[in-house]
């Protein structure tokens, strides 16, 4: 117990050196998100004289700081997201995203107070930085921040459409803000997705059945844009939602069957034919 409880500093400062190295937030959040990354990277002082300190660390503030080191990894997932997540999704869904950020917020707020930090052999400069950081959280509380209104209003007249026809500026302005303009950007996006939808266990809601469709217009424009636009390696080729492969030319080729409908035993293919979102029918067959 004595030697876990003088290893926690240590997994504090590993879990900010972890938020640290996230970077590329989505637009939509990432003024809040990079403010937040630099604030947490303020308390790294804190837990390195406590980690250096001789003096026993009182269990009353054992207890704020595991706390603390739970609202860490939740602020490390929310932050996470915002880097790799579907960028359609962030700006589509950025109200609840932005009350997860202010639940975040509010948690690692409450575990910054529970530690007696008199009781702590830690310096005054130390101390007034963390000073700093909480009335940092506290002013930013409630505090709303206006989002881009034409990118959401975009969003929403694509997201709900049900065929095909799309304004090119609506696409364009889409694209670019999205920064979706690359077929490394698009690819990364489709992966978002499909993370999403393995999230679900393979099945879909619509609201993200709908964003594929959605991304899928916004790929259309920009290889339409852009026909001589190169790919990744591996023939140029784009991994969309359902499996499919698309040449930066647009030409369909052959679906891919996913993984996840292979038995994790034998890697064969699965009797029982699946119907994946995109209605796209895989026959599955030994």
């Amino acid at each position: 117990m004595e030697e876990e409880k003088r290893a926690l500093p240590q997994s504090l400062i590993e879990t900010v050196n972890q938020i640290a190295s996230i970077s590329d937030y989505r637009c939509t959040v990432k003024k809040q998100y990079c403010n937040l990354a630099r604030k947490l990277k303020l308390l790294t002082p804190m837990f390195e004289e406590i980690r250096d300190s001789k003096e026993d660390i009182p269990e009353e503030t054992v207890r704020a700081l595991v706390s603390l080191k739970e609202a860490l990894g939740s602020a490390k997932e929310l932050l996470r997201f915002g880097s790799e997540g579907s960028k359609i999704y962030v700006a589509i869904e950025r109200e609840k995203i932005m009350n997860k950020y202010h639940e975040v917020t509010a948690q690692l707020e409450r575990a910054l107070c529970g530690i007696s930090y008199e009781s702590l052999d830690i310096s005054d400069e130390v101390k007034e930085q963390v000073e700093l950081v909480l009335s940092q959280f506290r002013r930013a509380k409630g505090r709303v921040d206006t989002p881009d209104v034409e990118l959401y209003e975009d969003l929403l007249s694509l997201y709900n459409k049900n065929n095909d026809s799309a304004d090119p500026t609506v696409l364009r302005r889409l694209s670019e803000k999205l920064q979706l303009t690359g077929i490394g950007d698009l690819t990364q996006e489709s992966l978002a997705l499909h993370e999403m939808v393995a999230a679900t266990g393979g099945d879909p809601e619509e609201v993200i059945e709908k964003m594929s469709m959605l991304l899928k217009q916004i790929k259309d424009f920009v290889q339409t844009e852009n026909p001589n636009m190169e790919g990744p390696a591996r023939e140029n080729d784009v991994p969309l939602g359902g499996g499919v492969l698309v040449s930066p030319g647009g030409n369909h080729k052959a679906p891919v069957i996913p993984d996840d409908f292979r038995c994790p035993i034998s890697l064969e293919l699965m009797k029982d034919p699946v119907i994946v979102s995109t209605g796209q029918v895989y026959a599955m067959t030994f």
